[in-house]
């Protein structure tokens, strides 16, 4: 991708409000370029004498109102091209989004989102400097050189030829600076998505740093991230710190010259007093075009630096997409084939499933057991397709799951993960997530399937409580709860529960399951848990052990085969007993 492909969309349709800002932009110039003959009149005027008082009232109010009307355009064209610029950082932004939504859980496994969040911010800043200001200047600087030149010209040409004497070493700063200056951004940018993603991480996870009394580590690590941007920043003020004041050098060289060749042409009488203030007046219109070019430049390398950056994500090809899809199924009906599925991650990992196969029908409830880190997230991730799985191994409604549209699998088959993440807003509508427009009586029906509305009604403010972060001000069993009353809202037709009832006693466990079996008939259900009592209601159960699906079937089958389910159910009473709690 060249740099600037993603933004020429956003010009092109903007191209409008660019070429009217750009015309205010001429315009100003234009009443700019005729104030200083206005001036030069009258001040040859009253060196003539051939001017009185209200001819100079007349001069005073035609200046005046060159000065009202380069307010107003002035106006007109910031509101058009800077505010377009906004225009374009929004739009960006918006499709910066849009691509990490689209991107698979693979690539956030090795993304901080520090790093994104600088992104998303600092990166997008430069860019709409670069088509706001950096816009703006480089506009003028065409128009106000070549103008302010030839004026000059008109008034000496040999003055003019010596004023512009010092231009070329402009080329040379450029050239050696500007490259130097893009590397430089390119380190500050890194070393700002480092620091974000440390301090987002640190304030994350402020209770644990707490806990086990690691302030001073995290403060160090915090220290040194900060102290990194620093160093980072101040060396790309040296080279700015060079480069403006060397601009600034070339500058009062240009006026040195001058104020010498000029006043000697003056006291010779070849230019007049008021042909000698114009030339100066067009000189320093000639010297916003030199200062603005060190603008751009700086501009120009940290803008083109942080497009790079968001093309380098933009590059990313969604691992999950629809490429395969068939647009004729619009729903799902439940029924689940497993066919010699083998997985692994990566090349260089062992696989997570051997050649495993199973089935379940429509409307029926499936459980999955087995030993911690046998791959029973994995398979619904696989499920759902968070990963892709091998082609021909799943089948939903006996089509291959590549053939399922996404929008059609994430509608019909809704999970709740173990990690569960509620955002910072109300309860209410953390629950209504999947359906915005759900009424408040099937958010609290939902919440009385799930067992957690008496206790949202003892806060203070019931169903309007605000969570914190991640539902951080929920205990952990209030979340899973919350969590389950969102999925059941969306009523899919494939629910995924995935030991989302392990902060839940076995009391309400059992309240919860009861109510799901009655309410789900004729839709199916998938549910991995650790406690035999989560599943065995369930049609079908599975138990996971070394990569393969060791045993199959009812509790009750599995009971009386004795092997790995079994042995897992004796465990469970034995510890129920202890407990003093029922299984």
């Amino acid at each position: 991708m060249r740099t600037f492909d993603k933004v020429y969309p956003y010009l092109k349709r903007s191209l409008g409000r660019i070429m009217l800002g750009i015309l205010m932009l001429i315009l100003v110039d234009v009443v700019q370029l005729i104030m200083p003959k206005v001036t030069q009149y009258a001040i040859d005027s009253i060196q003539k004498r051939t001017i009185d008082q209200t001819g100079l009232l007349y001069i005073g109010l035609v200046l005046f109102g060159l000065a009202i009307c380069v307010m107003g355009l002035r106006y007109l064209w910031r509101i058009l091209i800077i505010g377009n610029s906004f225009r374009i950082e929004r739009s960006l932004r918006q499709d910066f989004y849009d691509h990490l939504l689209k991107l698979s859980q693979n690539y956030f496994n090795k993304s901080k989102t520090g790093d994104l969040m600088a992104y998303a911010t600092n990166d997008m800043n430069a860019v709409r400097m670069l088509f706001g200001i950096g816009f703006i200047a480089a506009s003028d600087i065409i128009l106000m050189t070549i103008a302010s030149f030839s004026f000059m010209m008109g008034i000496n040409w040999r003055l003019t030829m010596l004023a512009i004497i010092p231009m070329p070493f402009l080329s040379f700063t450029i050239s050696i600076f500007g490259k130097k200056m893009h590397k430089k951004f390119t380190k500050v940018q890194e070393s700002f998505a480092s620091l974000s993603g440390t301090v987002q991480e640190s304030i994350s996870g402020i209770r644990i740093v707490k806990a086990f009394n690691q302030e001073k580590a995290e403060l160090k690590k915090v220290d040194r991230v900060s102290w990194d941007f620093v160093k980072q920043n101040i060396s790309l003020a040296k080279i700015s710190g060079i480069f403006h004041p060397f601009m600034g050098f070339v500058i009062s060289t240009s006026t040195i010259i001058t104020l010498y060749f000029g006043g000697r042409a003056v006291i010779r009488g070849e230019i007049t007093i008021g042909g000698f203030i114009a030339f100066f007046q067009y000189l320093g219109m000639l010297v916003w075009p030199m200062i603005a070019i060190g603008w751009i430049v700086d501009m120009y390398q940290r803008g083109t630096a942080s497009l790079k950056r968001l093309n380098s994500i933009f590059e990313v090809e969604p691992e999950i997409d629809d490429s395969s899809a068939d647009s004729s199924i619009t729903a799902l009906g439940g029924k689940i084939d497993i066919k010699n599925l083998s997985f692994r991650y990566a090349e260089d990992l062992p696989l997570v499933f051997d050649d495993i196969s199973t089935c379940i029908e429509a409307g029926r409830t499936l459980a999955i057991v087995g030993p911690t880190g046998c791959g029973k997230t994995s398979f619904i991730e696989l499920l759902t397709r968070i990963y892709n799985p091998p082609q021909g191994s799943i089948f939903l409604d006996d089509h291959e799951i590549y053939q399922i549209p996404l929008q059609v699998l994430r509608r019909d088959m809704v999970m709740v993960p173990q990690d569960i993440f509620l955002f910072s807003d109300t309860i209410m509508n953390n629950i209504r997530l999947g359906n915005p427009e759900t009424g408040e009586q099937a958010v609290f029906e939902a919440a009385r399937t799930a067992q957690v509305y008496e206790e949202v009604m003892d806060f203070d403010h019931k169903f309007d409580t605000i969570v914190g972060e991640r539902g951080i001000t929920l205990s952990g069993g209030q979340k899973q709860r919350v969590a389950i009353a969102r999925a059941l809202l969306t009523d899919p037709q494939i629910l995924i529960l995935d030991d989302s009832l392990s902060a839940v006693d076995t009391k309400t466990e059992r309240h919860i399951l009861e109510r799901l079996i009655e309410i789900r008939k004729g839709k199916t259900t998938i549910i991995i848990a650790h406690r035999i009592s989560s599943i065995q209601h369930a049609d079908k159960i599975i138990v996971i052990n070394d990569s393969r699906i060791v045993e199959s079937g009812t509790h009750s089958e599995l009971i009386r085969e004795g092997g790995l389910y079994s042995n897992l159910v004796d465990k469970q009473k034995i510890r129920a007993r202890l407990e003093g709690e029922e299984i």
